[in-house]
């Protein structure tokens, strides 16, 4: 069965009881993860939103409530560092990072940034998003990094996608509002689907624009257990 990826990211509006439900739905649903980014002031300092998107990031005065919520419901969390800081506090609570695609794109030129440096020092498994296939770069004979397919348009088209290369992935990180990407990417034998979510698509939640409704999800997850069933 493929590694399902709740990424709530920055959906919950920084609403803890909105965030309990979030993760109570991904893991009734079927989802084996849930994970969210790290931001600071700097990272977002000209968004128009700010305060509210800095609510969203995981931080030292949050991310024991955070852990807290996931252990209830006992499923899996991971994070976005974008700042190496973050790295410190992040790390005695996730088994794995996630590397956004923006950040991963020195790796490709098999160079390192200090946030790079920071995460691999800590040997744990690192998720990293790249539209472009890692199998040459010298980090791909790397066992501890995962690569996700990923296209960074936001919402991306379907004929924005190319899966020929697909199979140099270990999985796929959707953007894209039609279902048929990430079926599409699950059929071809992905190992690890990441699927933003959002709990209203009629609210103004951040990525609401690249998400998937809790229905969505539901149908999705129902979608890869009968490929599941095909494949055996």
């Amino acid at each position: 069965m493929v590694y399902i990826v709740s990424e709530i990211g920055v959906n919950w509006n920084g609403d803890l009881q909105l965030l309990e439900n979030m993760i109570k739905k991904s893991k009734e649903i079927g989802c084996n993860a849930i994970k969210f980014q790290a931001f600071n002031e700097q990272i977002v300092k000209d968004h128009p939103e700010k305060e509210t998107l800095l609510k969203c990031s995981i931080t030292k005065n949050n991310i024991e409530s955070i852990n807290r919520l996931a252990k209830n419901n006992d499923i899996e969390w991971f994070c976005s560092p974008m700042y190496p800081e973050a790295v410190d506090f992040i790390e005695p609570f996730v088994n794995y990072f996630k590397i956004r695609e923006v950040d991963g794109r020195s790796l490709l030129n098999n160079k390192t940034t200090p946030l790079l440096e920071k995460v691999l020092a800590t040997n744990k498994e690192i998720v990293v998003s790249t539209k472009d296939s890692p199998i040459k770069c010298d980090f791909y004979s790397n066992k501890k990094i995962k690569w996700l397919y990923c296209v960074p348009k936001y919402p991306c088209e379907l004929e924005d996608l190319d899966f020929k290369n697909i199979k140099d992935f270990d999985g796929y990180s959707n953007h894209c509002n039609n279902i048929m990407a990430s079926v599409t990417a699950m059929i071809l034998g992905t190992k690890i689907l990441e699927i933003h979510i959002t709990s209203d698509k009629n609210k103004e939640f951040f990525d609401n624009n690249v998400s998937f409704d809790y229905n969505e999800l539901r149908e999705f997850v129902e979608m890869c257990k009968i490929v599941d069933k095909i494949k055996r």
